[in-house]
């Protein structure tokens, strides 16, 4: 399947860097494993974005495995669209209001 262009929804952008800083702020050692455990969910859902469950609606999850975070994404014939960059334990469902 050929990639289509991904989006980040700017609140999912920002959940990310904010993520990214947060493990920066406490060991850059975590912080190269989630940056590349996240570049290769991206990569992975961008190729392939119809592989992961439906989670909501038209939505889609990927869990990134080592870090308590989900990408929540929807696809369709032009793009994918990343809406959330979720915490695993934190507002289950809070993203369902950018919807």
């Amino acid at each position: 399947m050929e990639d289509s262009p991904l989006e980040f929804h700017p609140e999912a952008e920002e959940e990310y860097l904010s993520a990214l800083r947060w493990y920066r702020d406490r060991s850059l050692p975590a912080a190269v494993k989630f940056e590349n455990a996240f570049r290769q969910a991206i990569e992975k859902i961008n190729h392939s974005p119809e592989r992961w469950p439906v989670y909501f609606a038209r939505f889609r999850k990927y869990r990134l495995r080592q870090f308590p975070f989900s990408i929540v994404y929807r696809c369709d014939s032009s793009r994918t669209f990343v809406l959330a960059v979720a915490h695993g334990r934190r507002r289950p469902g809070y993203w369902k209001r950018r919807v």
